[in-house]
């Protein structure tokens, strides 16, 4: 007797296509579900990043009033504070500010006495060419660029200043060689304007004495910029850099000379009795041997 195949609604119907035939019926894995795709259970969607919180200033270990007495001391010892590369004009002075990067004070000024005897002015120097130039500063580091941005600026100063140096912050670091700290020297010592170029010592003092502390010279200047009185900032500059220099310095800080060792908050400090606050005669420019 021939089994018939039942075709009610609740039975099996016979596939009449066998390419059809279900995965568990010949044999295969059941295909997965893929994510996203509409069927199956959703997938959970990624949390969006939180945005990144914009970070505090350290909080200054000094009272507005102590920062003030800091400058006041500092005002005594130096009333009128005279930068240490040497200069005539402000075209020398730039040119002395582009030469010292990664340069001492002592070298720029024993290479620059012969060159600025040479050439004082942006005409004068355009007119030297780039080999005398090279010369005159063969002795400091990184002479070859450094010969090739003088020469530029120069050129670039009679073309479009009239051979005059710009007071102007736009126009400086638009020159060769020039960038914000170079600017900042020059708008401050030239032009009197209340400007810090962030250098070696000032960025040491800024977190030693966590007057000023941060991560980038950019910080430092600006926190400074913030803390530091009016009345003491046309001279801050000078200030800074002269007691980092030879006072608070780098290997080993000369606490026993320092006018400001009682209101100090370094970490590496040895004394705690401020020196004698007299008036200091002026600077001589350091002589390189």
């Amino acid at each position: 007797m021939t089994d018939k195949i039942d075709t009610s609604p609740g039975g099996i119907k016979a596939s009449s296509n066998p390419a059809r035939e279900t995965p568990a019926a010949n044999g295969a894995r059941p295909a997965r579900v893929a994510a996203g795709s509409g069927t199956g259970t959703k997938a959970a969607a990624k949390p969006k990043p939180k945005p990144k919180a914009k970070q505090r200033a350290p909080r200054i270990p000094y009272a507005p009033e102590e920062i003030a007495e800091i400058f006041r001391r500092f005002s005594v010892q130096r009333p009128e504070p005279v930068p240490e590369l040497e200069h005539s004009n402000p075209f020398t002075l730039l040119v002395a500010v582009v030469l010292s990067a990664q340069a001492t004070d002592a070298g720029v000024n024993k290479a620059t006495r012969g060159l600025f005897a040479a050439a004082d002015n942006a005409a004068a120097m355009a007119g030297l060419g780039e080999e005398t130039i090279r010369e005159h500063v063969k002795t400091i580091g990184l002479y070859r660029n450094k010969a090739k941005n003088v020469l530029a600026l120069s050129r670039q100063l009679v073309e479009h200043h009239g051979g005059e140096v710009p007071a102007d912050r736009a126009a400086l670091e638009a020159l060769p060689g020039v960038g914000r700290k170079t600017a900042n020297v020059v708008l401050n010592t030239a032009f009197g304007e209340e400007t810090l170029a962030v250098d070696t010592h000032i960025f040491r003092l800024g977190n030693r004495l966590k007057l000023a502390p941060g991560k980038t010279v950019d910080e430092v200047e600006e926190r400074f910029l913030k803390i530091i009185p009016p009345a003491y900032r046309r001279h801050a500059h000078h200030w800074l850099i002269l007691h980092g220099r030879y006072v608070c310095k780098a290997r080993k800080p000369d606490c026993g000379v320092c006018v400001i060792a009682d209101l100090c908050r370094a970490e590496e400090k040895t004394n705690d009795q401020p020196a004698a606050l007299v008036e200091l005669a002026a600077t001589a420019p350091p002589v390189a041997g």
